[in-house]
């Protein structure tokens, strides 16, 4: 599959959330490119599967693990179950994630507390079993999912943006606690995409076209507009890439 830098043949690959939207595209495109692919789901069961047929398509190897990532003892079981079909974790990415609104002030403890355990502490714990493993192979690559809202801010949106900020933050500090250890550690942060978790907006025409009036390039990203950049930081072209934070937003939030 296309030039050999993009080649991933015997790497192997574990994508929170990977059922479907950005997930279950870098899934796809990481199988194409070589690896087998371990994914995370929380309840579409035939989703996953799907999935796991278009890898297997690729003629590599797939496995689909229901887990509540949010909680550090299904994380530990995630690992422990990628690593016993694999052998090793070569590749995480980090792309489980839940997308509510809310004004600040009517916010309740529970809205607050479930966006949070999802998008940072869900992270953290499945981050911190891989990494056991890959310090033990002396490799890897992490690349979590950010958004636009991690870097700006989004209003109604709060305990989202605060999350994926904290994402943002997280990936620097390990770009420079795990590099001595050949693992590279970046984030991929998207703006405006048409998955299931944004359908109610994206895909209404009046809403739909006055985001894409805020998009240089006049369209909304589709999955696959995010699996190719997340398939970059993981391959040999990325080799000297760690803590970058990667916009993949059409030109529409102008950050650095």
């Amino acid at each position: 599959m296309g030039p050999k830098m993009l080649n991933l043949d015997g790497k192997t690959a574990l994508v929170t959330g990977g059922s479907r939207g950005i997930g279950a595209a870098a899934a796809r495109l990481l199988a194409e490119a070589g690896c087998d692919v371990a994914i995370t789901y929380r309840k579409n069961v035939s989703a996953a599967e799907e999935v796991l047929e278009e890898i297997a398509i690729n003629g590599r190897c797939g496995i689909a693990i229901k887990a509540e990532l949010s909680d550090s003892a299904a994380a530990k079981r995630v690992v422990r179950e990628a690593v016993r079909a694999f052998g090793r974790i070569d590749i995480l990415v980090n792309n489980a994630g839940i997308w509510k609104g809310g004004a600040v002030d009517t916010l309740t403890d529970h809205e607050w507390q479930e966006t949070i355990d999802v998008n940072l502490n869900g992270l953290f714990f499945i981050t911190r079993e891989t990494v056991r493993v890959m310090k033990k192979q002396k490799w890897g690559r992490i690349i979590n999912i950010s958004s636009t809202a991690g870097q700006r801010g989004e209003p109604y949106h709060s305990h989202y943006a605060a999350s994926k900020g904290a994402v943002i933050s997280f990936t620097k500090s390990l770009c420079s606690e795990l590099g001595e250890y050949n693992i590279n550690v970046n984030a991929v942060a998207p703006g405006w995409v048409d998955t299931d978790m944004s359908a109610g907006i994206v895909r209404n025409p009046k809403s739909a076209a006055a985001i894409r009036r805020g998009i240089p390039i006049g369209r909304i990203a589709a999955p696959e507009d995010i699996a190719g950049p997340i398939l970059f930081l993981a391959s040999n072209l990325a080799n000297h890439i760690s803590g970058e934070i990667l916009n993949v937003n059409g030109g529409s939030v102008l950050v650095g």
